[in-house]
Order: structure tokens, then sequence, then C-alpha cells
């Protein structure tokens, strides 16, 4: 059964930093397509920044420079280290494992299999 647990969520004033983290189970965790997407109140989940098994990362133009994701395949853990915060990037940020036929290359909810729970990031002025 897959799981996907996110934390390290939590408030923050702008400028500040937070570190997310999904530790992942159930599954081979490196060999998918793995990223962070968001939901802002009212709207679709957008994505933020995908990494794939060899590494290579595609961002968001919103948060280019500002957020980093990174993993540790021996911790089956995914990470999405988050600077310079603004409160435009309050939303409930989610973890998703991209279908296995999935080419890692765009940030498409539609090609996600598994989310996490989610875990809500709020950047105040």
């Amino acid at each position: 059964q897959v799981q996907l647990v996110e934390s390290g969520g939590g408030s923050v004033q702008a400028g500040g930093s937070l570190r997310l983290s999904c530790e992942a189970s159930g599954y081979t965790y490196s060999s998918y397509c793995m990223g962070w997407f968001r939901q802002f109140p009212g709207k679709e989940r957008e994505g933020v920044a995908i990494i794939d098994k060899d590494g290579s990362t595609s961002y968001a133009d919103s948060v280019k420079g500002r957020f980093t994701i990174s993993k540790d395949n021996a911790k089956n853990t995914l990470y999405l280290q988050m600077n310079s915060l603004k409160p435009e990037d309050t939303a409930m940020y989610y973890c998703a494992r991209y279908l296995a036929r999935s080419v890692c290359k765009r940030l498409a909810s539609n090609d996600v299999a598994y989310w996490g729970q989610g875990t809500q990031v709020t950047v105040s002025s």
C-alpha cells in the first residue's frame, strides 16, 4: 500500500524559510517521478516542482530560484526547501508520486498516481 506522509508545514513571516518532507512507503521509492503541488482555496492543484529518477528537476516559474526539490533514496524521503517565502505562497502543499508511465517533464496533476494528505504553509506579510 502506497503511503505519502508530509511534514514540515507551518507559519512563517515573509522572507522566511521552511522545509517540507514527504516520507514514502509501499513501493520502490527510487523508481518514480516525485513532486510537490500546492492548492489555493477555491483553486485546482498546481505543480510546484518535480524530480525524476535521475535527479533532474523542473520548477514552476513562480518558485524558480526560491524553492529546491531534492530526495534521499536511502530514506525514501522527498524534500522541498522553500526560501524567500512570500504571502502568495500560502497554500496547502501536497507530495505526489507520478504514474509509472509518466514522463517526468511537466507539472501535471493528471500524471499523479498518489497524493499525500497535505501540509499547510502560511506566510504572513
